[in-house]
């Protein structure tokens, strides 16, 4: 019972870190689209280009939370290399879990809350590009 109240401790620390993470990624996104936002014309390639930065910045937070994820797997021998503990960890955060790899019995509860934050920090960017990009539509409509 101990072992995997330690294993969801650092299922729930390394969660705390990927909102962390992604709400850095967040505030300084804005930070850089906040005044081409509002000076954006109907799309132009101005318009197109934040588009991509919105993208890119918040795909990249993605890739840092799943290299993480990957890290702890990588160092606690949940896997046997780098590689394998990487890609483990990108289609259990995606959700994708195609299931040709399964964690020992003893670390799937830190599988299962890694999937549970890859939803909530996916959901929170489709969310924040949504509401990012409908404004700069709603301002290139002027």
């Amino acid at each position: 019972m101990a072992a995997v109240i330690v294993k969801l401790a650092l299922a729930f620390l390394l969660m705390a870190l990927c909102v962390v993470i992604h709400a850095f990624t967040i505030l300084l996104t804005l930070r850089q689209v906040r005044g081409r936002l509002d000076a954006a014309d109907a799309f132009s390639w101005t318009t197109l280009g934040l588009m991509v930065h919105i993208a890119s910045n918040l795909t990249f937070a993605h890739l840092v939370e799943i290299v993480l994820w990957g890290y702890l797997y990588m160092l606690r021998g949940v896997f046997p290399d780098a590689e394998t503990a990487h890609y483990f960890s990108a289609v259990t955060y995606t959700t994708v879990g195609y299931g040709d790899l399964v964690p020992p019995v003893e670390w799937r509860v830190l599988a299962a809350v890694e999937g549970l934050t890859g939803i909530l920090m996916c959901g929170w960017s489709a969310g924040f590009f949504f509401a990012t990009v409908g404004r700069l539509l709603r301002v290139t409509e002027r």
